[in-house]
């Protein structure tokens, strides 16, 4: 019993077979690719490695974004401040330094708590 679609030609026949050959070597280098649960850990932690490190990148961006808005509006505020007809007392540069202060604590709490979601 021949089956049709069998090559009569005796070159054919060995390319189908080295073709098959090929096919199945690739299947098994798949296989055996997911079939590696410590590549595949390796692979997943590098990937997890750089999501995280590109979420950071993120923030670091943002806080300094945040910091400079903060300057410019200390800044503002302080000129606002001694343009403006209140007591000397009132217009001490103290209150603007203490806003700036805790505008940082902020930036600064806001990367450390970036850094522990790691």
């Amino acid at each position: 019993m021949s089956n049709p679609d069998t090559p009569a030609d005796a070159d054919q026949l060995r390319a189908e077979i080295e073709q098959t050959r090929a096919d199945l070597g690739q299947t098994v280098q798949e296989l055996a690719a997911k079939a590696d649960v410590k590549a595949r850990a390796k692979q997943a932690a590098g990937d997890a490695g750089n999501q995280v490190r590109q979420k950071l990148a993120g923030v670091k961006d943002q806080a300094a974004q945040a910091a400079g808005v903060v300057a410019r509006r200390t800044s503002t505020a302080r000129h606002q401040l001694a343009d403006s007809d209140l007591p000397a007392r009132l217009r001490q540069p103290l209150p603007l330094a203490v806003i700036g202060a805790a505008a940082t604590a902020v930036i600064v709490a806001i990367v450390i708590a970036a850094r522990s979601r790691r």
